[in-house]
This record gives structure tokens, sequence and C-alpha cells, in this order.
């Protein structure tokens, strides 16, 4: 009978927030986290509070129009293109090889590792798209635009450099970029009728 009056030892807890702390840090850092992906654009920096307002009116040879509806049909100026052609007449807007007059104007320009070249750096591409358009005809016409300044690129680099533009040295890459300046402008969503 003198067993039930023992006592039970109690459990030596003192390092178990040592143990969930370690299983935590362990945790964060094996998880991988989705990380959030963009639409890399540069933005205008600010006027400066001293400046005039000098806003330059855009010729419209100057701008290709992109127009995306509800129903996920692609205008690109005039007529209804597939999103595979969309590519090519950016590329064709963009580099204006025959100096067109219903394309971009072309202007000298003295870039380092080239001299003096004429290029098409007031070229503009108006993107609009409907509110109703879906989510993966956006991306994808995003990524047709960006795809053809890359193509660009990645041409004049392999012709200057044998190299693909990713490969080139920062003040190489600026040089290309002054060829080939990335001019896409997004009007805000309209919608255009419908429901």
């Amino acid at each position: 009978m003198a067993n039930r009056n023992r006592k039970v030892p109690d459990i030596n807890s003192s390092s178990t927030a040592d143990i969930a702390f370690l299983l935590l840090i362990f945790f964060l850092l094996t998880t991988s986290m989705d990380t959030d992906r963009g639409l890399a654009r540069l933005l205008p920096p600010p006027p400066e509070k001293d400046q005039q307002d000098q806003t330059d009116k855009i010729k419209e040879r100057n701008i290709l129009q992109v127009y995306l509806n509800k129903d996920d049909q692609l205008m690109c100026g005039n007529e209804y293109i597939s999103i595979n052609q969309l590519r090519q007449k950016a590329k064709d807007f963009i580099e204006n090889v025959n100096n067109d007059p219903k394309k971009p104007e072309k202007v000298q320009k003295n870039i380092p590792f080239f001299g003096p070249m004429m290029v098409t750096d007031k070229h503009v591409i108006s993107l609009q798209n409907d509110r109703g358009t879906s989510y993966q005809a956006y991306i994808s016409v995003q990524n047709e635009l960006v795809a053809a300044y890359n193509e660009l690129r990645d041409e004049i680099s392999e012709q200057k450099w044998q190299k693909k533009y990713a490969d080139l040295s920062e003040d190489e890459q600026k040089a290309v970029r002054m060829i080939y300046p990335q001019r896409i402008s997004e009007a805000e969503p309209k919608k255009y009728g419908g429901k």
C-alpha cells in the first residue's frame, strides 16, 4: 500500500520552446514561397518642380495601336490578327527597315559601339484592352510584344558581338537599348459594350 502514495515525477519541459523555435526556423528555411511576378515596366521620372509642362505630341505614324476586346480578339492597326502574328507586326513596326512613311520616323543617333545609326526611338506601342478581356489573352499579348523587342535586341547583338543580348556587358546592353528602346504604353481598360 505504500506504492499508492508515491508521487509521479514531472517531465522536464524547459527545452520545448527551444525545439519549437528550431522547427519553425527549419520549415521557414526549407519551404519555398510563391513569389509575385509582374510585368516589367519603366515609368518616367516625376517632373521637376521648375520644369515647364512640355508634352511632346506624338505623331500618328509613330504609334502602333493594339486593341484586345472582350472576346480576346486582337486588332493591330486597322486589321484583326492572331496572337501568332503580333510579334512580327511589332518587329516590323519597331525596326522600319525601309523607312516606310507609315511607320515610325527614323532619326540619326550616335550610339556607343555602333557609331551613327538611324533609329526609331520615338515609336510607341499603345496597348488597350477591354475590361472583359481574359487574363491569359492579356498576358499573351504582353509576352509577344516583349518578345519582339527581345528578338530585335538579340539579332543586333548577334550581328555585332556574336552573343545574345543577355550575355552582353551592361554598357553593351545599354547601347542596344538605345537602338531598340522598349516603349509599350498601356491605356486604362475600357468597357466597349456588351454585358
